[in-house]
């Protein structure tokens, strides 16, 4: 009994609570990167390997348009159009052909597409990190340490757009459609929902997703042609553990995944700390396939 005392007492409860709010607000970042992701796969049955370079893309323009305009939220909203706008013509051009082939055809295609939008970023910007600077800068007592309310405000937008999201699924007609596509693809054709064009849809909202976090996470790193990586990997293991196609899971999975390495960076380094959602990862493929979040069928 003293030797569990003794282990609760060393707790460092301070660091939990901060932890726990560090692991919220990259949750909600990570959650809005994966469901743009999850949305895509649900509906279209492509992973897309690019997400992570419309991410990285998003955040360029950002800098541009912020450099022009000097509004954060006017380059907020742009740089989620223009990629959204990429994102439908990439969909035709690229991936509409491709239906019906050999899923292994759409990784290729997509694998190529980020291919090219990185080379794209790394020629026109250079290997120098862009800095977008945040539209507030104040910040709150937190125990000990000045916690920044631009923070919170990224983590609320997150939420907002992810709900504005559902909204959109659960009462907008091409929301109906979307799921309608989901359910049953021939089905919805046959009941004549444009399907093809709902799939343009649905993939010009998960790049505009993508952009929109690279613009509000933008401030916190630096904007680089490589920063898509790390958060696409992260999106990928989400989308197994939260389910696939299923964006309330990928929403939970992101907190979770995100607070277990934010709990673990206290005892060790966050480099190491990344190594805790891998073995979620690899716990979820060996003992619920299906994702840790998706309901059990009765």
């Amino acid at each position: 009994m003293s030797a569990i005392l003794e282990i609760f007492a060393a707790i460092p409860y301070d660091q939990v609570l901060i932890q726990t709010v560090n692991g919220i607000v990259t949750g909600m970042i990570l959650a809005l990167v994966a469901s743009g992701l999850t949305l895509i796969f649900g509906i279209m049955d492509v992973v897309n390997f690019a997400h992570g370079e419309l991410f990285m893309l998003g955040a360029y323009i950002g800098v541009v348009v912020l450099a022009t305009t000097g509004s954060f939220w006017l380059a907020l909203l742009i740089a989620t159009l223009i990629v959204a706008l990429l994102g439908a013509a990439l969909q035709i051009v690229t991936l509409r052909p491709l239906l019906g082939r050999d899923p292994l055809t759409t990784i290729l295609a997509t694998f190529g597409v980020s291919l090219v939008l990185q080379n794209y970023a790394l020629w026109q910007f250079g290997p120098v990190a862009r800095k977008i600077q945040e539209p507030i800068t104040g910040s709150f007592q937190l125990l000990y340490l000045e916690y920044p309310w631009y923070r919170l405000l990224i983590a609320a937008l997150s939420a907002a757009i992810i709900g504005a999201l559902w909204l959109f699924l659960k009462f907008g007609t091409w929301g109906i459609w979307i799921r309608a596509a989901t359910q049953d693809r021939v089905m919805a054709q046959a009941m004549g929902i444009p399907v093809p064009w709902v799939h343009t849809g649905v993939f010009a909202i998960g790049a505009g997703m993508a952009a929109a976090s690279g613009v509000l996470f933008g401030p916190l790193v630096g904007v680089t042609h490589a920063m898509g990586l790390d958060w696409v990997l992260k999106a990928f293991i989400v989308v197994v553990v939260g389910g696939m196609g299923n964006l309330g899971g990928s929403i939970a999975a992101a907190v979770f995944i995100s607070l277990l390495e934010a709990y673990a960076s206290i005892w060790v380094s966050p480099a190491q700390a990344v190594i805790v959602s891998f073995v979620v990862l690899i716990l979820t493929l060996l003992i619920r396939p299906t994702g840790l979040f998706v309901p059990t069928p009765k």
